[in-house]
């Protein structure tokens, strides 16, 4: 059997990868996880541009603070805060859940350095895969089943969906529209406001000069209507922020640190 990608560079989310394969999981089956208490603690999770619209509706999307960026959406606005979960690891409120999430516990990964294949992993502490008695079977005779072949399917779409997004990141860059992020948030009854950085947005400033050809491309490719959803989300910053407050979760650091 293939070895599984090293712990240390596994992706948000998952503590541990094991290749799926016929041999050692033909009786395998998965099942419906009672809760998500594994993302409970995240406060910012990946996502592609296919999904900028909808979850802008209920999340800020900002960019992570790195030499390559990934849009992000803020659940909290500190480390290990998500406003959106309970305490028994459910959504308080029907929300858009990023694929990203919906994806969990399964992912394509490279198992070997030499080749640029990808295979079907999952992550075995999840819950969600393993020898139950209930659930769906994962293989018919020794072959992927129909359960599989659609976990297959919404993982090759979520890596296409991720190379969408990659080059979108890189026209952004090409036409330097990505900025160092703050914003300033005003807490009733204290003197002093929270200032988040850590993370980057659009520059408006650098987006109303553009001129010609540049603006038409973005608005031909649909890069200006993205554009428009990430700054259009931000006003939910306050709202998080709220959020918060209400669930006695105030921050005393204000660095945002989304990277």
């Amino acid at each position: 059997m293939a070895s599984a990608p090293q712990a240390a560079n596994l992706p948000l989310l998952y503590k541990d990868l094991v290749p799926l394969n016929s041999n050692d999981h033909a009786t395998w089956k998965t099942r419906m996880l009672e809760n998500a208490k594994f993302m409970e603690d995240q406060h910012a999770i990946p996502l592609t541009i296919e999904e900028f619209i909808p979850a802008s509706r209920n999340y800020p999307i900002i960019f992570s603070a790195t030499d390559n960026p990934v849009p992000l959406v803020l659940m909290g606005m500190n480390e290990g805060v998500n406003t959106f979960m309970g305490e028994d690891g459910r959504f308080t409120n029907p929300v858009y859940v990023p694929a990203y999430v919906r994806r969990y516990p399964f992912l394509l990964a490279k198992l070997r350095p030499d080749t640029d294949e990808l295979s079907l992993c999952f992550d075995p502490t999840a819950g969600a895969v393993g020898e139950f008695e209930d659930g769906i079977a994962l293989f018919d005779d020794a072959k992927p089943s129909e359960n599989t072949q659609n976990i297959l399917k919404f993982c090759e779409d979520f890596e296409n969906a991720g190379a969408q997004t990659h080059a979108f990141v890189e026209e952004l860059k090409k036409l330097d529209l990505l900025m160092d992020g703050e914003v300033s948030i005003q807490q009733e009854g204290t003197d002093k406001p929270f200032i988040y950085r850590g993370f980057k947005m659009i520059d408006e400033a650098k987006l109303r000069e553009l001129r010609g050809d540049a603006l038409r491309k973005l608005n031909q490719n649909g890069i200006l209507a993205l554009i428009h959803a990430h700054l259009f989300s931000l006003q939910l910053m306050r709202e998080i922020f709220a959020l918060q407050v209400a669930q006695g979760k105030v921050p005393q650091v204000t660095e945002l640190a989304a990277n």
